[in-house]
C-alpha cells in the first residue's frame, strides 16, 4: 500500500498552494515532533549537514519516512550540504576590531601564542590583494592588503566590531575557480547515497560548471535527488541565467546573500529568481529569517508575516523555516504561522504578478501545458490531473500557476516525493495503468476529496510509465 493511500479527507478547496520547509534540528528531534511539523503542513524537511552526524540524520530520515506513511502523505527530504563554509578558528574570548587595525589570518594558527587569528580554511590560496573579507555575518568588514608565501594572509579593519571564534566568513569578490564542493560534501554524499534523499542543496554555488561537477557526482554515486541551487554568493547573481537553467530547483537564500551583495539588492534579486523559476519551470524557495523571530518568541512581527506573504504574491513555489524549526522554542507554532498566511495570501491576493519581460519559449510540452489550463479555467475545472512518470508535466503545468490545483498521478515514489514542495500540486503513487486518472480520481470521489459534478481535466499519454509521451487531454465529469 503506497503512502498516500490515506492522505487525510481534505477537500481540493482547502489545500494550500504555496508550500512549505522545514529544518529539523535538537528543537525537533523525535519521531513525534517530526510527525507533528507533517501535520502542521510542512511538505519538506531540510537536513543542515553544517551540524549532526550521519547517525543523527539517518535517524530523522527513518522518522521522515515513517511519519509520511502514518499521515498519508508524500513529503521530500532536502540534504543541504555545508559547501566552503568559511569559519574563523578557535580562540579564547572576543577580539576586539577598531577601524583601521590590521589584522592577521592563517589557516591553522594557533592566536593564543602567536596573535594570528585561526582560519578553519587556507584562504591564501584564494584571496588576492584589495579583495573583501567579511567576518561575522558581515558585522566586521575588512579589506586584504597582502597575502605572504607562508600563508598569511593581512586585512585592514574597516570598521569597528568584534571576533568570536568559529564565525562565518564571506569572500564577495573571491573566485573560488570550481572548488566549491569539500571533502566533507563528499563524505556527506557518500552517506547520502546510502540513505532515502529526494534533493541535495548545493551551497555557495558561482557558476552553473559547480552543478555540473555536482550532478556527475550524484551519478557516479547512483543518486537520484534532484540539485536545488543555494543562491548566496555574488558570483552566482553575476550567473544568474545559466545557473538557473542547470540547477532543478533554486534556493534564495537571503542571509549569506544580503553580506555577499548590497543588502538592498536582495529583494531584486529574489523578484528576478523566481521570474527565471517560473520561465524555465524550476521550483523556487524562499529561505532564511522568514519567522526569525519565532525562535524565542510565540508570534511573529508585521514585517516577517508581510515577507512571507510578500513571497506567495511574487510567485515562489516554497517557503522556508530553518532555526524557527531547528532551534527555536516554537517549531510547531512556526509551521503554523506559516500556513495560516500562506493559505490567507493565496486566498485573498488582489492581483496576480506576472513577469512580461519574461517569456517562456515555445516548445511542445509548453504549448500542451497552456492548452490544459486554458481549457481548464474556461470550463472552471475543479482540478487537473496530470499522469506523468518523471514529474516533467506537472512542472511545467505548475510554472503557469494555474488558478486550479494540480493533481499528479506517478507511479515512481521519488517523483511524487520530489512533487511535495511543488506549487499547488499534490502527487499520488499509482502503478502505471492507462486508467491511473480515473482510477485515482475515482478513489479520491470515495474520499469525499472530490465531489459529484466537480469537472476535470486530465493529461496523459499513450504509453503510461513512459517519460516525455503527454498527448491527450480529457474532460472528466464525476
Amino acid at each position: 500500500m503506497d503512502i498516500t493511500s490515506r492522505i487525510p479527507n481534505v477537500p481540493l478547496s482547502k489545500f494550500k498552494r504555496t508550500k512549505i520547509i522545514a529544518t529539523l534540528g535538537p528543537a525537533s528531534d523525535s519521531y513525534d515532533a517530526v510527525l507533528a511539523l507533517i501535520k502542521a503542513g510542512a511538505n519538506g524537511l531540510r537536513l543542515n549537514f553544517s551540524h549532526g552526524t550521519h547517525e543523527e540524520h539517518g535517524r530523522r530520515i527513518k522518522w521522515i519516512r515513517k511519519a509520511s506513511k502514518e499521515y498519508g502523505k508524500p513529503v521530500a527530504i532536502i540534504m543541504d550540504l555545508q559547501g566552503p563554509k568559511l569559519r574563523l578558528g578557535d580562540f579564547e574570548g572576543i577580539i576586539n576590531v577598531q577601524t583601521g587595525q590590521s589584522l592577521r589570518l592563517k589557516f591553522g594558527a594557533n592566536y593564543e601564542e602567536t596573535g594570528i587569528i585561526p582560519t578553519q580554511y587556507d584562504l591564501s590560496k584564494k584571496v588576492k590583494r584589495g579583495e573583501r573579507v567579511y567576518i561575522y555575518d558581515g558585522k566586521v568588514r575588512t579589506t586584504v592588503t597582502s597575502v605572504s608565501e607562508d600563508g598569511m594572509i593581512h586585512l585592514r579593519a574597516e570598521n569597528d566590531g568584534i571576533l568570536i571564534k568559529r564565525k562565518g566568513m564571506n569572500l564577495p569578490d573571491t573566485d573560488f575557480g570550481g572548488d566549491v564542493i569539500t571533502a566533507k560534501d563528499k563524505k556527506d554524499l557518500a552517506f547520502g547515497s546510502t540513505q532515502d534523499i529526494d534533493y541535495v542543496a548545493q551551497s555557495f554555488v558561482q557558476t552553473a560548471n559547480d552543478i555540473r561537477s555536482m550532478r556527475r557526482i550524484l551519478k557516479n554515486l547512483g543518486m537520484d535527488a534532484k540539485i536545488i541551487v543555494k543562491f548566496e554568493t555574488s558570483s552566482a547573481v553575476e550567473n544568474i541565467d545559466e545557473i538557473v537553467q542547470e540547477a532543478d530547483l533554486i534556493m534564495i537564500a537571503r542571509g549569506d546573500l544580503a553580506v555577499e551583495t548590497p543588502a538592498e539588492s536582495v529583494p531584486i534579486v529574489q523578484r528576478k529568481l523566481i521570474a527565471l523559476g517560473l520561465k524555465f519551470a524550476k521550483p523556487t524557495i524562499v529561505a532564511t529569517q522568514m519567522l526569525f523571530s519565532m525562535t524565542e518568541a510565540p508570534e511573529p512581527t508585521r514585517a516577517e508575516v508581510s515577507d512571507v506573504a510578500t513571497a506567495v504574491f511574487l510567485g515562489a513555489d516554497c517557503v522556508m523555516l530553518s532555526d524557527e524549526t531547528a532551534n527555536g522554542r516554537y517549531p510547531l507554532e512556526a509551521v503554523q504561522v506559516m500556513k495560516r498566511v500562506t493559505v490567507y495570501s493565496e486566498s485573498n491576493r488582489l492581483t496576480q504578478v506576472s513577469y512580461p519581460q519574461d517569456k517562456k519559449e515555445d516548445s511542445r510540452q509548453s504549448a500542451i501545458s497552456k492548452a490544459i489550463i486554458s481549457l481548464a479555467e474556461s470550463i472552471k475545472a475543479h482540478a487537473i490531473v496530470a499522469e506523468t512518470k518523471s514529474g516533467s508535466t506537472a512542472l511545467q503545468i505548475a510554472s503557469y500557476r494555474p488558478s486550479v490545483p494540480i493533481i499528479a498521478v506517478t507511479s515512481d515514489s521519488r517523483t511524487a516525493q520530489q512533487l511535495a514542495i511543488v506549487y499547488g500540486t499534490k502527487s499520488y503513487v499509482r502503478p502505471a495503468d492507462p486508467m491511473a486518472a480515473t482510477k485515482l480520481t475515482d478513489w479520491l470521489f470515495q474520499k469525499k476529496v472530490l465531489s459529484k459534478g466537480d469537472t476535470l481535466v486530465t493529461a496523459s499519454g499513450k504509453y503510461p510509465g513512459v517519460v516525455g509521451t503527454t498527448d491527450t487531454i480529457k474532460v472528466r465529469v464525476l
